[in-house]
């Protein structure tokens, strides 16, 4: 067997409840505000995907997936609604960039309960924009019932993208044979290069949205005394 039949082999090879528990919290840690940069939850779901091998074993994941998702919009809202427009000034909301909790309100105001739908599918901004929900008074039934369909509709799809390209991966390799290993195994390099690149970049935008922030707070301080 080569690079990646042996790797689809070993994710395939884990117990299927341990595989399905981890994926869902790793998805639960990137959706509840505060872990977004910390939890690759995406790339955790698709690279767990790539093992489905039936139908059975992607409805068990995609809804496992879609529940952790939901509980994380949860948090996030219920944060939202105790704390209110408070929440803007918190270190943890500079962490993850001031400017991506007002693309989130703005996108609330924009699109209302449309915009917890649409977020599910944007990097970053579905973190923030359920604690945002909270903030504006939004009800909670309604933003209940469009995160559970959001979060099915955005888990089932990247289940099944990461369940053709598993399959996809093993064919190209059964055609090309080594050479097609070789060939997915620099991609593979590529692509998480890409991945730790735009990680640092958004984490030296981050810092640089922090720094207006923290000056802020020094002139305020030097006023006041």
């Amino acid at each position: 067997m080569s690079f990646v039949s042996d790797f689809l082999a070993m994710v395939a090879g884990l117990p299927r409840p341990l595989l399905i528990l981890v994926t869902g919290a790793l998805v639960l840690g990137e959706c509840t505000i505060g872990l977004g940069f910390l939890v690759p939850g995406e790339s955790g779901l698709l690279v767990a995907s790539a093992a489905v091998t039936d139908i059975g074993f992607f409805f068990g994941l995609s809804l496992t997936v879609a529940l952790c998702a939901v509980v994380g919009d949860n948090v996030g809202f219920f944060l939202g609604r105790r704390y209110g427009a408070r929440v803007r000034e918190t270190r943890m909301v500079a962490k993850l960039g001031v400017r991506h909790w007002d693309r989130a309100c703005r996108m609330l105001r924009k699109y209302g309960i449309g915009a917890v739908f649409v977020a599910r599918f944007l990097p970053v901004v579905r973190t923030l924009v359920p604690v945002s929900a909270g903030t504006s008074g939004l009800g909670y039934w309604r933003f209940l019932v469009t995160s559970i369909v959001g979060a099915t509709t955005w888990s089932m799809l990247h289940v099944g993208i990461g369940w053709a390209a598993g399959a996809s991966a093993k064919y190209i390799e059964h055609v090309l044979g080594r050479a097609g290993g070789i060939v997915l195994g620099a991609l593979v390099v590529i692509g998480v290069g890409v991945w730790l690149w735009r990680r640092r970049s958004r984490k030296t935008t981050a810092a640089q949205d922090v720094e207006p922030v923290e000056e802020s707070e020094r002139v305020d301080a030097e006023r006041a005394a």
